[in-house]
């Protein structure tokens, strides 16, 4: 081999090998919405919180890297879509990591669009707010939480025993619009119970405070909305029933597929916290009602699932 041939190769290899190192060393940096207690919580001026926020430090711990968090905010409004929010915080390299994901085919399947713009995130710009980017291949994490619909009860139902939608019957009914739970409660039994449903519209009414009032006796909620409006509201005599809705999704981490090596060593930490059972005990500090990952892993259609019901 030419002495200059050989010279590159080395200096080629040793490049290669500086780049998969310094790789290896950087911490993990993991997006967080940064309203959306008690999963993760952002607030100047105040310490960072959350259950995603303690797991994920114990993570960093458990992998020797210290840990970073890009915390985002996500609008609820019709235009916007978690999947292609978390596909472009991660393609723009914003983070490796993204926590908190719902686990269904839907949210990881290849996008339909090839572009997509970022959400609002801390340290945006104005250019970073008006620019598309170009987006990657998503891959899931294992679960670390479940994360089911409730019942919860107003003042009036407190103590109503609730064991299927079907014991719902009879209750003034209270639900968003277009959420999931308006497609379980509307399509219930062939509509048995749409009569005794009111629609209010999501970020205008508030639809936890109408059943405190006792507007409503009972509405169908994602568990860790109640867990954050009980946190907010101590006084709050508001009640969870204890039913879970049988169809729920699971949450964990997705990152990019070209980053597997990293998603290895997340699920490795993950097996042993949870074997551990640091991961419940981070729950019931961050005042989440901790269910341990259900089968499926991922959940399929619940479109068909909660029609065929």
């Amino acid at each position: 081999m030419r002495p200059w041939l050989a010279a590159w190769s080395v200096a080629a290899i040793l490049a290669v090998a500086t780049t998969a190192a310094r790789a290896a060393e950087e911490p993990p940096k993991v997006c967080l919405d940064e309203d959306r207690p008690p999963l993760s919580v952002h607030h100047k001026g105040k310490p960072d919180s959350g259950f995603d926020v303690l797991l994920a430090q114990a993570i960093a711990d458990r992998i020797g890297r210290p840990l970073k968090i890009q915390w985002f905010e996500s609008k609820l409004d019709e235009d916007s879509s978690p999947q292609l929010e978390a596909n472009a915080l991660l393609s723009d390299g914003r983070c490796s990591l993204v926590g908190g994901y719902a686990l269904t085919t839907d949210s990881l399947v290849k996008p339909g669009m090839k572009t997509a713009r970022l959400p609002d995130f801390a340290g945006a710009t104005r250019d970073d707010r008006r620019r598309r980017v170009a987006l990657g291949v998503l891959v899931p994490s294992q679960p670390y939480v479940y994360s089911p619909m409730t019942v919860v009860l107003g003042p009036k139902a407190q103590g109503r025993k609730i064991g299927d939608i079907g014991d719902l019957g009879g209750l003034r009914l209270a639900i968003e619009s277009g959420s999931l739970g308006d497609a379980i409660l509307m399509t219930f039994d062939k509509g048995r119970l749409i009569d005794s449903i009111t629609h209010l519209v999501p970020g205008r009414d508030d639809l936890l405070g109408a059943l405190q009032r006792g507007d409503h006796d009972a509405t169908l909620i994602d568990l860790g909305r109640f867990d954050a409006h009980r946190a907010a509201h101590p006084e709050t005599t508001i009640t969870a029933s204890g039913y879970y809705y049988p169809i729920g999704a699971n949450r964990g981490y997705v990152g990019l597929a070209s980053d597997g090596a990293l998603i290895d060593a997340v699920n490795k930490a993950l097996t042993s916290l949870a074997a551990e059972g640091k991961i419940a005990e981070f729950g019931k500090q961050a005042g989440l009602t901790y269910l341990p990952p259900r089968e499926p892993a991922i959940l399929g259609d619940v479109w068909t699932k909660i029609i065929q019901r």
